[in-house]
């Protein structure tokens, strides 16, 4: 099958850690074709949905190049066996107009995932508020009043902005820290933008696990993302320290409610974010940590998604299920 990937360029992308080149190469290696869709290259003419696409052919993984790209052309979305959608936020205007384009792009034949229309309903923090049973304590709102009466009743608690990733401008905020009110100005633009705060968790020190979902399934791992001395966050991209773990009784808890709503929802690939016993995001443009997990512990979360890919084709395009098999 011929898969296309809607990515960032491929410079900016780093091999050793990268999920979508771990699924580029997963793909590559159980024979399927693979072409990247630039970012903000999509184009609707005459009803049809064409994207810039270029051809990779995939080298081995010792390899010092990683791939080797081909000529760009515009290609009819619709003319991929699959479109998945792996670019980065922030998830700004012209994020949500490329979802608009690529539910166009449904309408006239094309297989794109994670649904284009379950990318807008899910906000990657407020998605979690979806099951507030695993929740912690959460305000979302933008008013300095309700913030403070929220840090009065909890002494301790993290602010964050709604469209953010990699742990940029996540505060954390003590009862009779002096830069409160810095902080909420700052974070909410004086009033004008909405975030989120949530109860401080303890057991971040112990990690900020993610949670693999594929078409609703969990991979047995996840990644706890451990805090560098002095920090809150345990984002990688913020200095934390990656360790795979085993999914714990209330990992798979969570991933069972969640992934359940996720596979009708049309989100193939998710991200659970878990600190402790608790459920803080849902992330769903294009969740990472496969290329730790499989280093750590030989599990392939990349091939996890290939063979549902394969299995969901088989079954939307009949013609496809002898190909498939016949690479698998």
């Amino acid at each position: 099958m011929h898969l296309a990937l809607i990515i960032d360029p491929l410079e900016s992308l780093k091999p050793a850690k990268d999920s979508s080149i771990a699924i580029m190469r997963a793909a590559a290696e159980k024979g399927h074709t693979i072409s990247t869709i630039a970012a903000g290259s999509l184009l609707l003419r005459e009803a049809v949905v064409f994207g810039t696409a270029q051809q990779l052919h995939i080298a081995a993984r010792n390899s010092s190049q990683w791939c080797t790209p081909q000529n760009e052309k515009k290609v009819a979305l619709r003319d991929f066996d699959a479109v998945l959608m792996r670019q980065d936020p922030p998830f700004d205007l012209e994020y949500l107009y490329s979802t608009h384009l690529l539910e166009l792009a449904q309408s006239n034949g094309a297989l794109v995932y994670n649904s284009p229309s379950a990318l807008r309903d899910h906000n990657e923090k407020l998605a979690a508020t979806r099951f507030s049973q695993f929740t912690p304590a959460t305000l979302v709102g933008r008013e300095a009043r309700s913030f403070r009466e929220f840090l009065a009743e909890h002494q301790d608690i993290i602010i964050k902005p709604l469209d953010g990733m990699g742990g940029a401008s996540i505060f954390r905020i003590r009862e009779g820290d002096p830069n409160t009110s810095v902080i909420l100005e700052t974070i909410t633009k004086n009033g004008s933008e909405t975030v989120m705060a949530q109860a401080y968790l303890p057991a971040i020190v112990e990690g900020d696990k993610r949670v693999l979902l594929v078409d609703g399934v969990p991979a047995p791992f996840s990644l706890a993302r451990i805090p560098a001395a002095g920090e809150t966050r345990g984002n990688l991209a913020a200095g934390g320290r990656g360790e795979a773990r085993p999914l714990t009784e209330r990992d798979r808890e969570i991933a069972e409610v969640v992934g359940a709503y996720a596979r009708k929802q049309g989100l193939l690939l998710v991200g659970l974010d878990i600190i402790g016993e608790y459920l803080t995001e849902v992330n769903v443009t294009s969740p990472t940590c496969m290329v730790e997990i499989r280093d750590q512990t030989g599990f392939d979360v990349a091939e996890q998604l290939l063979q549902a890919l394969e299995k969901i084709l088989g079954e939307k395009k009949p013609g496809l299920k002898n190909q498939v098999q016949s690479t698998s």
